[in-house]
């Protein structure tokens, strides 16, 4: 079977035939519709997240169809339509028992500690990392398995601060961005929807997308324009999708008093925190990925036409390209692979 192959930092990606994977008895072979191409598999490629083998196929956002079962499997059978929860748990630890997997301490990540879904298949070490997609379109859903997923959680975690005259922030508009601002519309929707980004072409999809308000991020004081536009309060609540320095400063400057600030981007900035340094009663908190649960919570508000991600398909021999205009940022939405 074809599968992308990465070896070292600075070196292109490989498309290599391999053997296909020897399926045990409580794992599943899926083949792949659709793998999205995410913006933190850019931090492998560049170096900054070590993977446990070289070379390494990437990829944690995939759907498909089942093709090969193990002979201890019932929950799916061949044809069955999947998305691949990525965040594959322990299964046994306290974490994993309470569903929470992708806070598991001792997880397997595709794409990262094993071979992930930029290939034609994709082995799934047991059945409880698969979701039945009940006739989704494996293309569409293969993006929200992270794109859709990790800004779901997020914006839940933000939900009890929001509701009639309130206001939410969302800092980055991309793969996940543009994404959060549909859910938040689905989940909240009376709230005011205030979209950050140093992209204008980004900027005009969040206005299409619902956002009452648009800042741009290269502004010199961010935080003003946010507190002119709401009577001086500033935001109930902000998510940053980015997770820089100047991002995180932004969103301090933009907090209200008594609001929350959840940080999903992985640039590596830092908030300075201290009693005087935020609004008073101000919570700061991270966020990353989401449950097995939520992921079919997702994959439901995509059924219903709640949210829908915006995709751009390329085959696998492109994949050197998407991550230069990735890494260029020139990637509005999602990029998913069709081997």
């Amino acid at each position: 079977m074809k599968a992308t192959r990465f070896y070292e930092v600075g070196k292109p990606i490989t498309i290599e035939d391999v053997p296909e994977p020897e399926v045990g008895p409580t794992d599943v072979l899926v083949k792949i519709s659709g793998a999205g191409v995410c913006h933190s598999d850019l931090h492998v490629i560049d170096g900054e997240v070590g993977v446990k083998q070289k070379p390494i196929t990437l990829g944690h956002e995939n759907a498909g169809i089942v093709e090969k079962v193990g002979s201890m499997v019932t929950e799916v059978v061949p044809g069955d339509g999947v998305a691949i929860f990525g965040a594959w748990g322990c299964g046994v630890c306290k974490l994993c028992e309470r569903q929470e997997e992708n806070l598991c301490q001792n997880p397997i990540y595709p794409g990262v500690m094993v071979d992930g879904g930029w290939a034609e298949k994709l082995l799934v070490q047991h059945p409880r990392n698969l979701v039945k997609l009940n006739g989704l379109d494996p293309v569409i859903a293969a993006p929200l398995t992270d794109a859709a997923l990790t800004p779901y959680r997020a914006v839940k975690k933000v939900v009890p601060k929001l509701g009639p005259g309130k206001r939410l922030g969302i800092i980055g508009v991309g793969g996940l961005g543009h994404m959060a601002i549909q859910i938040a519309k689905a989940l909240t929707p009376a709230t005011q929807l205030f979209a950050i980004d140093v992209s204008e072409e980004k900027l005009t999809m969040a206005k299409e997308l619902g956002a009452h308000h648009t800042i741009d991020g290269k502004s010199d004081d961010v935080g003003a324009e946010l507190k002119a536009l709401t009577d001086g309060e500033g935001l109930d609540a902000v998510v940053d999708f980015v997770g820089n320095d100047a991002t995180l400063k932004n969103a301090a400057a933009s907090a209200a008093i008594g609001s929350k600030i959840v940080v999903v981007g992985i640039a590596g900035g830092t908030l300075p925190y201290s009693f005087w340094k935020l609004p008073l009663e101000c919570e700061v908190t991270s966020s990353i990925w989401g449950s097995r649960s939520e992921l079919k919570e997702v994959l439901e508000l995509a059924r219903l036409g709640l949210i829908t991600p915006h995709i751009e398909t390329q085959p696998l021999e492109a994949i050197n390209d998407v991550l230069t205009r990735l890494h260029e940022g020139k990637v509005q939405g999602r990029v998913v692979l069709t081997p």
